[in-house]
């Protein structure tokens, strides 16, 4: 009997020490402690789910995939990321009908390089269960001619060319705190141009998302965190043009104690994933 008190009392320490050690805790937006079941049921009620991560994180990868998961028992899904240039759907398209396997798909599609290893399993996701899987981010150089030039340097393009970008002239608000923080974080190497950079992303990702949904269906986006936090850059150019569609949002931080939300990571989506910061990274 003495031994199995020891053996009770030494299970109990064991689990009051790995969730001490528990890697991320989820946070609502009002930096209450939630569980992963309360997020899922909450957001499987939605039109839109913007799932902000940080690129490199293993815990938002990983979490990406089993919500999108269990989402699919739910809902019908569509999904979509930052992370495919919208004039390479084609190339994904094929990899997803089974036209070309996945060596084909890196040597004729811009993948990043951590797509192997992070998002392959979403794409992979979307090829097994017969999804539509959307690039919907703007070809870089065309980011980088709005950094060089401002947005006029986008007039030019050819017709064609321009069906890969949201439909010019965008919708612009440069005092956004999104846009205005871009300013302040990069200091001496800030401009106008940098801000409308990412503004040209922001709309675009948010044009093909809406080009692309269904009424009735769930749609499951993948973009990194700042394009959805506090509730702006893709959800702003979304709630222009669909106000009445319901959406829901995810952030990725880290932090060195994630049994409390810090303030500043309060408030900025409907739910916050807070990472140890001794995490592992993916590159």
């Amino acid at each position: 009997m003495r031994n199995i008190i020891v053996l009770f009392a030494f299970g109990l320490c064991l689990l009051t020490i790995n969730a001490q050690k528990k890697p991320y805790v989820i946070y609502n937006a009002k930096g209450k402690k939630v569980t992963y079941k309360k997020m899922l049921k909450t957001l499987e009620k939605k039109d839109m789910v913007l799932f902000g991560e940080l690129h490199n994180n293993p815990i938002a990868h990983w979490l990406q995939y089993e919500l999108t998961a269990d989402l699919h028992t739910k809902r019908q899904l569509i999904l979509g990321a930052e992370m495919v240039e919208a004039d390479n759907q084609d190339e994904l398209n094929d990899y997803l009908s089974g036209k070309i396997d996945y060596k084909a798909l890196d040597s004729t599609a811009r993948l990043w390089n951590n797509h192997k290893t992070d998002y392959a399993p979403l794409v992979d996701f979307a090829k097994d269960n017969g999804l539509v899987f959307v690039a919907s981010n703007v070809p870089r150089r065309y980011a980088s001619m709005v950094y060089k030039g401002g947005f006029e340097a986008l007039d030019a393009l050819p017709s064609p060319e321009k069906e890969w970008i949201a439909p010019l002239p965008i919708a612009y608000d440069p005092q956004l705190p999104g846009y205005q923080n871009i300013l302040t974080m990069m200091g001496d190497h800030a401009s106008p141009t940098l801000v409308m950079a990412q503004a040209i992303k922001d709309a675009t990702m948010a044009h093909f998302i809406l080009q692309n949904y269904k009424e009735g269906n769930l749609f499951v986006h993948y973009n990194g965190a700042y394009h959805s936090n506090d509730y702006e850059g893709i959800l702003w150019y979304l709630q222009l043009d669909r106000p009445e569609l319901m959406y829901g949002t995810i952030s990725t931080v880290t932090q060195e104690n994630v049994h409390e939300l810090e303030e500043e990571n309060t408030g900025i989506a409907d739910f916050i994933i807070c990472v140890d910061s001794n995490m592992t990274t993916t590159y």
